[in-house]
């Protein structure tokens, strides 16, 4: 007999320990009876009678996700490799739990899907440039979505865009078609403002004629001093002019 009461008691404290279920702080438990939805518990120690009520543990931290790499095409027919790192974290258990089977893979596979779908309404341009905006695009997507899962999507965020070899070389031939052309135009728009710079001197030393034989003189003592044996220049008539008049006045009183 005592060996009845002791099988009896062994099973009965095994009962006992079964029914006790210890939920961490950042854990809760969905409790089931008889297969309807009883209530959320946790965290600490809880009770969960066997075989009346099953429990499913579910993590209230926030889930660290890498998207795997997708292949995108842009809108301008570019083909593109993209991968992403998703935030999401569970708000409400009993909604994961219930209205969806798998939360963690369900959540997966709609951001690949979200990321191909957004990213390809975009050029290669705005893929490379635009990334803020993209992933606002995207986390506010899947938080729509998965909102009646219970589940909000904190943070979605583009790691990676590669590129074809080809793709490449045509990028950087482009770039450096872009700088010669931004060169030019920055050559053009120094020629124009030297020019307009070169009018208004004009304009003004032709209003004081002494200026332009200062400015000759100027210029005279400059080429002077350069390492050259051999200086060649021309006579301005505005100094030329009045030496030919007084010798011709001379000439005249001569006769």
């Amino acid at each position: 007999m005592n060996a009845i009461y002791l099988i009896i008691a062994a099973i009965v404290l095994a009962l006992l320990l079964s029914m006790l279920r210890v939920l961490r702080e950042y854990e809760r438990g969905v409790i089931f009876t008889l297969g309807r939805f009883w209530k959320v518990k946790g965290p600490g120690l809880i009770i969960v009678v066997p075989i009346i009520q099953q429990m499913e543990r579910v993590d209230l931290r926030t889930i660290v996700h890498d998207v795997p790499t997708q292949d995108v095409i842009s809108k301008d027919n570019v083909s593109v490799k993209v991968n992403a790192v998703l935030y999401f974290r569970v708000m409400d258990p009993q909604k994961a739990i219930i209205n969806v089977e798998h939360f963690y893979a369900a959540t997966s596979q709609l951001a690949q899907t979200t990321l191909r779908s957004v990213l390809g309404q975009h050029d290669l341009d705005e893929m490379l440039a635009e990334r803020e905006s993209l992933n606002s695009d995207i986390q506010r997507i899947l938080d729509a979505q998965t909102d009646g899962w219970g589940i909000k999507v904190s943070n979605v965020e583009i790691k990676h865009v590669d590129l074809d070899e080809s793709m490449i070389r045509a990028i950087a031939k482009q770039a450096e078609a872009e700088r010669e052309r931004r060169a030019k135009v920055i050559h053009a728009e120094g020629e124009m403002q030297a020019a307009e710079k070169l009018v208004l001197a004009a304009e003004a030393l032709a209003q004081q004629p002494q200026a332009i034989q200062l400015r000759y003189l100027q210029t005279l003592t400059q080429i002077a001093g350069d390492q050259s044996s051999t200086i060649v220049f021309p006579l301005p008539m505005d100094l030329i002019t009045p030496l030919l008049k007084t010798v011709e006045k001379n000439a005249t009183r001569g006769d």
